[in-house]
């Protein structure tokens, strides 16, 4: 079906700027089958004009056998997928679960290089640790977002506010002496400290109070919703540090 009709792309390819949109239009057209013309859009004077004609406000703009499709978002509900989920509105665990898959990944492939086996209580150990490391990450490249976010629902925060700010450096400490095996009278009471505030407010705000929030456990700029992965960033800190406290004492 798609092989006889024929579609007219138009977007912005500048010298200095080309549309990535535009770009993913036109490599969506392309997997689909479609034969197309692709009209570029060089001055800013050509495409102001190409928005007054055809009365639109955004480029690039796709025409399915004369018929306006729209933007990109559009153009791909028109061959039947879904449209993209818009990061700065829309509720997601993807950037939770990316995070988890490369920090298991990364910590298989340490456990081999240091003991020869994919996996073993090394491997669950850096997985916790190198989670660690990453989140704090997540929460560093923009302190203040995140701070303003925990203080939504962080019980000790609250009370006290540096404890907002406090908290990545806090929690990238623990995971860096975890990982090198080392300072572990430090690490532990951190880890153990801040995992122990983190998961009774995260619990206090979802299960008690029942409150719909956004989490900041991967920067104050995500969408993840507070809730149980939520509190399996403070549940794997408390778990790391009794495991610590074990094989200290053991």
């Amino acid at each position: 079906m798609s092989e006889e009709k024929t579609a007219r792309l138009f977007r912005m390819v500048m010298e200095n700027h080309v549309c990535p949109y535009g770009l993913k239009s036109r490599d969506l057209l392309e997997r689909e089958g479609f034969s197309f013309e692709d009209h570029h859009l060089t001055t800013r004077e050509e495409t102001d004009s190409f928005k007054e004609k055809h009365d639109v406000d955004t480029t690039p703009q796709t025409f399915v056998d004369g018929e306006r499709i729209g933007g990109y978002d559009a153009l791909r509900v028109y061959f039947g997928k879904d449209k993209p989920k818009d990061a700065r509105s829309d509720t997601s665990y993807q950037p939770v679960i990316a995070l988890f898959t490369m920090t298991f990944l990364m910590a298989l492939g340490a456990a081999f290089v240091a003991t020869g086996t994919w996996l073993s209580v090394r491997t669950a150990e850096w997985f916790v640790a190198f989670s660690m490391c990453g989140l704090a990450y997540l929460k560093l490249r923009d302190i203040e977002s995140f701070s303003t976010m925990f203080l939504n629902y962080d019980l000790l925060a609250r009370r006290w506010v540096r404890y907002s700010y406090l908290y990545p450096f806090g929690e990238g400490l623990a995971g860096v002496l975890m990982i090198a095996g080392v300072g572990l009278w430090l690490a532990i009471p951190v880890a153990l400290f801040i995992g122990t505030i983190g998961a009774v407010s995260v619990f206090y705000a979802v299960y008690i109070q029942k409150r719909e929030l956004k989490c900041a456990c991967v920067g104050g700029d995500s969408n993840v919703p507070l809730g149980f992965i939520s509190l399996t960033e403070n549940l794997f800190m408390i778990g790391m540090a009794v495991w610590m406290i074990y094989k200290l004492f053991a």
